[in-house]
């Protein structure tokens, strides 16, 4: 091998794995700033966003019957009976604050009658808390409130 295509391969090397090559140090002191394209700029993720992605967690868990304190579902029958019945339905009952990666999230609900409520928000709390976290954001804290439980109907 060349000397030429030595200095290629490592300039290869040093450019794709830049903590095995050991970086140059700068001429006036300081770190080195290895600029990256993919950094200039910032990701933001909205609110609603973190909220969708939380109320369908919840959704998913057996026990929960409806998501969202009596207000909420109270304006949800009156959506339904004027044909409006999906207007809401994403987030309701879900709220989140964002901080950067940072997210604390409150989900409020309805657990069928009969079930142990620790299992079913452990349960709430553990799906959500994945579900978000695999968008790469960090939960800091998940509350989950039980608002109501559902009787059975005779």
């Amino acid at each position: 091998m060349s000397d030429e295509a030595e200095f290629h391969a490592d300039r290869t090397q040093e450019f794709y794995l830049p903590a095995v090559v050991p970086a140059v140090p700068p001429q006036h002191g300081g770190a080195e700033v290895i600029e990256v394209a993919a950094f200039r700029g910032e990701t933001k993720f909205e609110r609603e966003v973190i909220e969708k992605i939380a109320s369908a967690a919840a959704r998913s868990v057996p026990g929960v019957v409806e998501l969202g304190g009596d207000v909420a579902r109270f304006f949800n029958s009156v959506l339904d009976k004027i044909g409006l019945d999906k207007v809401g339905d994403s987030t309701r009952g879900v709220w989140a604050k964002v901080d950067g990666t940072d997210v604390e999230i409150t989900v409020i609900l309805v657990i069928s009658a009969g079930e142990v409520v620790a299992d079913v928000t452990a349960a709430v709390r553990t799906v959500v808390i994945e579900a978000v976290e695999r968008y790469g954001l960090h939960v800091s804290e998940c509350t989950v409130k039980v608002d109501d439980i559902r009787l059975p109907e005779h």
